[in-house]
């Protein structure tokens, strides 16, 4: 066998058959990582996905401490000897954290969130960062640090976003698996436009911080992007559970069950379909096609699929929510915007948050919560009906890279940078656990994505059904042309 062959074996591998290959001592930790390495080397200069690789010499010298350790019975946990890529937005104890934005451009973050603490004590080993949009705002990853991720299909076209890094690393295997985050689809976009899984979990599932606004942390949540259910509820299994610095985060998970317990009987399971909400979703020719044909696979795992409406104004909806988006970004960012140097270096996108944000009276703020409470209460009721619902992750298919955002769907005007993304709006607003899934491939050839959504915190229920469904649709088995130049 050559190296070649033998890398491509093992970047080939899923996240669970590595950790059991590692663990069995059936290849080394050190193998692993130059197989990945190599890996990087021959497909990341076509995607730009992962950015800031780490000194080559440090990675191999700590795939040979995780050897050493199992060599005397010792294992950290599943990601034991795991080349890992933290998104960058959220901070790394000894690794740049940059946002994407030139004004932190260079600057090496002290501490690690608690995800990322605990992925290191699960064994992982950091190597890079996978690349995001500035400050993680629109569904295209871009920025003026890195430049632009290429999409994993086709490299003219975007990669989603914002973690749209992370995304195309899984789907390109340069990564076993990957975190990422969601406040406004950065989960499930780019796992739609790569043929890769996302999952969007319920608020204090996995705790985010540190973090000065922690009793604010009620949008942006962290989750796991990977090439198959399993896989995912592996890296969850890791990612998820109660920490005390997270007062919001949950005691009532057992995070082992997102890695064991995944098989369910699912027939007769109730899935509502809300297509395109009535025809408030714009969508690009040929992608509702694609949804429908896709819902059929349900129907194959032993699943009811029935049209689901739901009873709301979806102006208040959209209105509450582009108000506490703006409300949350400018809380954090507003000392950037009034320091004269620093604005000059914002996008627009994120002046437009902080001017918006600035603006609210509390009267609109009040206003905005008591209509997101509305909206929760109303899709909570379908839950009475249905057990998930089921709504596309994305109204477009992957775009032109060299556009920054879609300024129009089947010839309807967007009239915000994010309105394209109105598809992923009611979970978060929710706030409901929801998983991206493949959904097979439009007339181009490009990829789409179907949001399973569950009740809250049927955090686990949510990942039963997408085996099932992924068991019955095999769409993501396959794999991007890319790989057979790799």
């Amino acid at each position: 066998m050559t190296a070649s062959s033998h890398n491509n074996d093992i970047v080939s591998l899923d996240a669970v058959a590595l950790s059991r290959a590692i663990h069995a001592r059936d290849i080394s930790c050190v193998e692993v990582m130059n197989a990945y390495l190599a890996h990087i080397d021959a497909i990341n200069p076509a995607v730009n996905a992962i950015v800031a690789m780490q000194n080559r010499d440090a990675v191999l010298s700590l795939a040979a401490e995780r050897d050493a350790q199992l060599s005397k019975g010792e294992s950290l946990g599943p990601l034991h000897g795991f080349p890992q890529a933290p998104k960058d937005i959220l901070p790394v104890a000894g690794m740049v954290t940059t946002k994407g934005s030139p004004i932190y451009a260079g600057e090496i973050t002290q501490v690690d969130a608690i995800v990322f603490e605990r992925m290191r004590r699960a064994g992982a080993i950091f190597i890079g960062r996978t690349n995001s949009p500035e400050f993680g705002l629109g569904g295209h990853t871009y920025n003026p640090v890195y430049g632009t991720t290429r999409n994993a299909f086709d490299q003219s076209r975007s990669a989603g976003g914002s973690s749209g890094g992370a995304a195309v690393s899984v789907a390109l295997r340069m990564l076993p698996c990957a975190d990422g985050s969601d406040m406004m689809g950065s989960l499930r976009t780019p796992a739609a436009f790569n043929n890769v899984f996302g999952f969007r979990t319920t608020p204090g599932c996995v705790p985010y911080a540190p973090s000065d606004d922690v009793f604010f942390q009620q949008f942006s949540v962290v989750g796991p992007i990977a090439r198959n259910i399993p896989d995912l509820g592996l890296l969850l299994s890791v990612q998820a559970g109660f920490d005390a610095r997270a007062p919001l985060s949950r005691r009532s998970d057992n995070p082992a069950d997102f890695a064991n317990a995944l098989e369910c009987d699912l027939r007769g399971t109730r899935i509502g379909w809300l297509g395109d909400l009535n025809g408030r979703l714009p969508t690009e020719a040929g992608l509702m096609d694609t949804y429908i044909s896709a819902l059929r696979h349900f129907e194959t795992a032993g699943c009811i699929v029935e049209p689901a409406e739901v009873d709301f104004d979806l102006d208040r909806l959209w209105n509450a929510w582009i108000d506490l988006r703006s409300l949350t970004f400018s809380g954090t960012n507003a000392p950037l915007y009034r320091d004269t140097a620093k604005r000059k270096l914002l996008k627009p996108e994120a002046i437009w948050e902080i001017e918006r944000g600035l603006k609210l009276t509390g009267e609109d703020v009040s206003r905005a919560v008591r209509d997101r409470t509305a909206w929760y209460q109303a899709i909570n009721a379908l839950f009475d009906r249905f057990d998930y619902l089921v709504l596309p992750s994305a109204q477009v298919f992957p775009f032109d890279a060299e556009l920054d955002w879609p300024h129009a769907i089947d010839g309807r005007a967007m009239d915000t940078y994010h309105r394209w993304m109105e598809t992923v709006v009611p979970a978060t607003m929710a706030p409901l656990p929801a998983l991206s899934a493949p959904a097979g491939f439009g007339p181009d050839g490009f990829p789409a994505g179907l949001q399973i959504i569950g009740p809250t915190q049927r955090d686990l229920g949510v990942l039963q059904i997408g085996l099932a469904y992924d068991r019955a649709s095999g769409f993501s088995s396959v794999c991007s042309p890319l790989l057979d130049r790799g």
